[in-house]
């Protein structure tokens, strides 16, 4: 005797047995995944309570030590402590704010200064370390009240707007004058074993490149610094 319909089983009763357990293990790995996500957070919640400040012993602060520095040809002794930039002893412990404070990265070059005649970024080296040599910001390149030639040549050719940038870019011309004086050569020399034979405007704005101007004056920069040579040639 053939079974009858009412003892088949319903093809949607059929279809659903072996999907059953599928879904059994579906809902079992998302709450494992939940559990497992949630951890961090219940660890950080149950985490103990930090001790006391009170508690906790205070390192002792670094004292400040003397630190001396000739700085347009005049002796500071500056107490610093060891960690501070040539940049901040400069304008807040020396008093010469000429020097800008622009990126604090390297990047822009408002912070220039003369070492030994050598331009570095002052907000990149500690002050400690330029103890014996001679340093030479914006306030020390005229001569007893008489603007440099490359100052002059700034004015003349109107290659500053804020200023902002200017401190920096004069004592990087100033450095970029008496290197091509030595026979420096730049990237863009033709023979870099040689002595360039001019300074040309590219040979200026490449030596000059490190010096940001965000207003845009590079044109009258380049020629107040073709100027300055000129005048000093």
């Amino acid at each position: 005797m053939s079974p009858t319909s009412h003892d088949r089983p319903h093809d949607a009763d059929a279809s659903s047995e072996p999907a059953e357990p599928a879904r059994r293990r579906f809902l079992q790995s998302a709450a494992a995944a939940a559990a497992l996500g949630a951890a961090p957070h219940l660890r950080a919640q149950n985490a103990p309570e930090p001790a006391n400040a009170a508690d906790t012993p205070t390192p002792p602060a670094v004292p400040a030590q003397p630190v001396r520095l000739d700085i347009n040809g005049r002796e500071y002794v500056l107490h610093l402590e060891a960690r501070v930039t040539l940049l901040d002893a400069l304008r807040d412990y020396a008093g010469l704010t000429g020097t800008k404070k622009g990126c604090d990265r390297g990047q822009c070059g408002a912070c220039t200064v003369l070492a030994d005649g050598r331009r570095i970024n002052a907000c990149l080296t500690l002050a400690v370390m330029h103890e014996g040599q001679r340093i030479t910001t914006v306030e020390g390149l005229a001569t007893t009240g008489v603007p440099a030639t490359i100052q002059r040549a700034f004015i003349e050719r109107d290659a500053l707007q804020c200023g902002y940038c200017t401190p920096g870019q004069l004592c990087s011309a100033t450095a970029c004058l008496s290197e091509f004086a030595a026979g420096t050569a730049s990237a863009v020399s033709a023979d870099v074993r040689t002595r360039p034979a001019q300074l040309s405007d590219d040979e200026i704005r490449e030596r000059m490149s490190g010096n940001i101007c965000r207003c845009g004056a590079y044109a009258n920069i380049v020629a107040a610094v073709r100027d300055a040579h000129a005048a000093s040639a």
